[in-house]
């Protein structure tokens, strides 16, 4: 398809000018996007015609001026024809034809070269700025760009400046279909890859985000979260495997923590302190953020914590309790569930949204108060736990029912 390719000359006045000769530029715009270069000549305002881009007069200079103005026309022109016909494929950009008229030396950029540059950055900075997940998700996001480019142009990498408003329509499509995401697993991997297309952006290897105009949003999901009835199943159900009793007593752990299965893996006994209050407390910091956790412990945590104090896995490692793998706690975990009778598909992450909702909400506790205790950087991310919550407004309701009886 044939682009809209134009060459503009017009006068250019500095800042602060008040007279004298100005710089003639060109403006070189091809489609929606523009550059503009010096042509290195100069001119007086009076002499210039807007309408034909050139210098009046027909004196010696003028002439000159105008034929150099010519040559820098023909020179573009045939620089984006050049490229229309030897490399039709090639995606046409502004900065292109300057550089080449400049004699800058084209480096083709390929997504999947950059993709694996940022990774590689990401991960020998885990520990320090990102947390592990980090790393292994945008592992995850170069091996779904790197499959689809196969899938859907049998290409093993690609020029980044053939990265359109199609290609990420078709890549979306790709997620939802072809990998069967969910919504939201899309958006996440969509964003993921948009950090990279940015990353393009502030190198200068592309000057329009293909993204700018395609509109992806999260849709809310209802959390899971345990009642106080089944966790009281839980608590007091007899195993006659002691492992499935570890994990049950870690879960309940992070009931009444709010800790992420991350944050409890690598607690340490120094972690545990004495409070302002002269009370037992966690100072952690959540290995997804890095933010601050301060939590003062419930009895029950507190009592789980001196159930383990003289376990030989945590006085090796000096944890403060024996956490298993994730994927042997989730499989546990619905072990757990069948033999409590809960019908939920239970996993470690419950535990935190019960702390948020069963344990604290439901009891009164302030949200601003929960969303400390959880480190969330945002309030809004703990106010979405309120949300959910219809059996606190049941509650709040039939005590209003009470007091206008």
């Amino acid at each position: 398809m044939e682009s809209y390719f134009k060459i503009l000359f017009y006068l250019k006045k500095p800042k602060g000018y008040s007279s004298g000769r100005l710089p003639v530029y060109a403006r070189i715009t091809v489609d929606l996007q523009r550059i503009e270069m010096t042509s290195g000549c100069h001119a007086l305002p009076g002499q210039w015609n807007k309408t034909f881009e050139r210098l009046k007069g027909k004196d010696d200079e003028s002439r000159n001026t105008n034929q150099a103005l010519d040559n820098l026309e023909q020179k573009l022109n045939n620089i984006y024809r050049f490229y229309r016909e030897m490399e039709p494929d090639l995606v046409i950009t502004p900065k292109l034809i300057k550089d080449r008229f400049h004699g800058k030396k084209i480096t083709c950029r390929k997504i999947l070269e950059v993709f694996h540059d940022h990774n590689e950055k990401v991960k020998a900075l885990v520990g320090k700025e990102y947390a592990p997940g980090t790393y292994e998700r945008y592992q995850t996001s170069l091996k779904h760009t790197a499959d689809f480019l196969k899938w859907k142009y049998n290409l093993s990498d690609i020029d980044i400046r053939k990265i359109d408003h199609d290609f990420i329509r078709e890549y979306d499509f790709y997620l939802r279909s072809v990998r069967n995401c969910a919504n939201n697993s899309a958006v996440k991997y969509l964003k993921n890859f948009g950090k990279i297309i940015r990353l393009c952006l502030a190198n200068g290897w592309i000057s329009i985000n293909p993204l700018s105009n395609y509109k992806i949003k999260t849709k809310t999901v209802e959390r899971e979260f345990l009642t106080k009835e089944e966790i009281a199943l839980m608590a007091t159900k007899r195993f006659n495997i002691p492992r499935l009793g570890q994990v049950r007593d870690i879960f309940l752990f992070s009931c009444y923590t709010g800790l992420a299965y991350a944050d409890v893996k690598k607690l340490k006994r120094s972690e545990l302190v004495k409070g302002i209050d002269g009370e037992m407390w966690i100072h952690t910091y959540r290995q997804k953020t890095s933010t601050p956790s301060k939590i003062p412990l419930l009895p029950f945590a507190l009592e789980l914590i001196k159930n383990y104090q003289d376990y030989p896995q945590c006085q090796v490692s000096n944890s403060l309790l024996p956490v298993l793998s994730n994927q042997k706690m989730n499989a546990y975990l619905k072990e757990i569930a069948d033999l409590c009778n809960i019908k939920k598909d239970l996993t470690f992450h419950i535990a935190r949204h019960t702390f948020a909702t069963t344990i604290t909400l439901l009891n009164g506790v302030p949200i601003e108060t929960v969303s400390k205790m959880l480190g969330h950087t945002n309030l809004k991310t703990t106010q979405h736990y309120a949300k959910i919550l219809d059996i606190k407004v049941g509650e709040d309701m039939a005590a209003l029912k009470k007091r206008l009886m």
